[in-house]
């Protein structure tokens, strides 16, 4: 079975750029973690700025998707 949530590396976000003669460098944030949902086939907004920070919440959030799942199917 698939875990709904799962750690992936964050997509740099821009945060400016500069001019070097004809060509222009895009400066980008530092880079850490976050979620992704397998269901609704979406990156979550929060940032992890470590593997293990995003690995706790992850599993948080796996745990919750499970718990949803059960008590759903038992009413």
């Amino acid at each position: 079975m698939i875990s709904r949530f799962v750690v992936v590396p964050a997509a740099p976000s821009e945060t400016g750029s500069m001019r070097n003669g004809f060509r222009f460098y895009c400066q980008t944030a530092p880079l850490g973690f976050n979620l992704y949902d397998n269901q609704e086939k979406l990156r979550l907004k929060t940032v992890y700025q470590t593997r293990a920070e995003a690995e706790r919440a992850c599993q948080e959030f796996n745990q919750d998707s499970l718990l949803g799942m059960l008590s759903r199917q038992e009413g």
